[in-house]
């Protein structure tokens, strides 16, 4: 039987490279053709977009906005995201779904688990908008959220390095790399992978979460095939 992954996308993931904001039409096209080719070999896959290349919710708050309304337009930006992603799976002719928690029903379906597991069961890729729908939650606490409903086997959160690492291996070279780590680890080292809320949902629920290179080509195929890369949690 396949894996059934919910993969963790920044909103980052995709912005043009150069301007580090945006959506860039390539870096979309590259992330779907690696999801199409193995939803073609079976696997069951969820996916939760973050927003960040668009909006920020905690930078605008950190800018004096808001907290609530600052994370309800951070959700919006992760619906703008979601419908990307779908066209450009689509194009890649991998069936897809967008699920929103917030009701907008003229772009996507609204959020309902049993629906949503169909979906996979179908072999159609599901992509999951607007967080939990609640402010003051994090897209990472989503993926652990959906994850646990949807009877996900794992939690794949793709980063901009290869794991989870002692320090931010962007700041200090010496930073060293985890092969793997107890979710108590995460927590007790306070290393920043996911916030706490996530980790100790993963925990609760005995879902193991691997953190990956999505700038490496083919990791996103290796992680959801289960390939020993970046860094296991569990």
């Amino acid at each position: 039987m396949s894996l059934r992954v919910a993969l963790k996308l920044s909103g980052e993931a995709f912005a043009d490279p150069e301007l580090g904001y945006g959506i860039d039409p390539k870096t979309i096209k590259s992330i779907a053709s690696e999801i199409a080719e193995v939803q073609a070999e079976g696997y069951g896959i969820a996916i939760v977009v973050g927003g960040g290349n668009i909006f920020r919710g905690l930078s605008a708050a950190a800018g004096g906005m808001d907290r609530a309304n600052a994370d309800y337009m951070g959700m919006l930006a992760t619906v703008i995201n979601a419908l990307a992603l779908r066209d450009a799976l689509e194009a890649e002719g991998c069936p897809t779904r967008v699920q929103s928690a917030i009701k907008i029903e003229q772009v996507a379906e609204p959020y309902i688990r049993l629906r949503a597991m169909r979906h996979l069961e179908k072999g159609r890729t599901v992509i999951f908008a607007a967080g939990t729908g609640n402010p003051y939650f994090t897209t990472d606490t989503t993926v652990a959220l959906r994850a646990a409903e949807i009877g996900a086997d794992l939690v794949l959160k793709a980063t901009r390095v290869d794991g989870i690492f002692s320090a931010d291996p962007e700041l200090d070279p010496s930073a060293e790399i985890f092969e793997e780590l107890t979710y108590m680890e995460v927590l007790q080292k306070g290393l920043r992978v996911m916030d706490a809320t996530a980790i100790t949902m993963c925990m609760e629920n005995d879902l193991p979460i691997r953190v990956f290179n999505i700038a490496v080509p083919g990791n996103i195929a290796r992680a959801i095939r289960g390939e020993p890369i970046g860094t296991l949690v569990r």
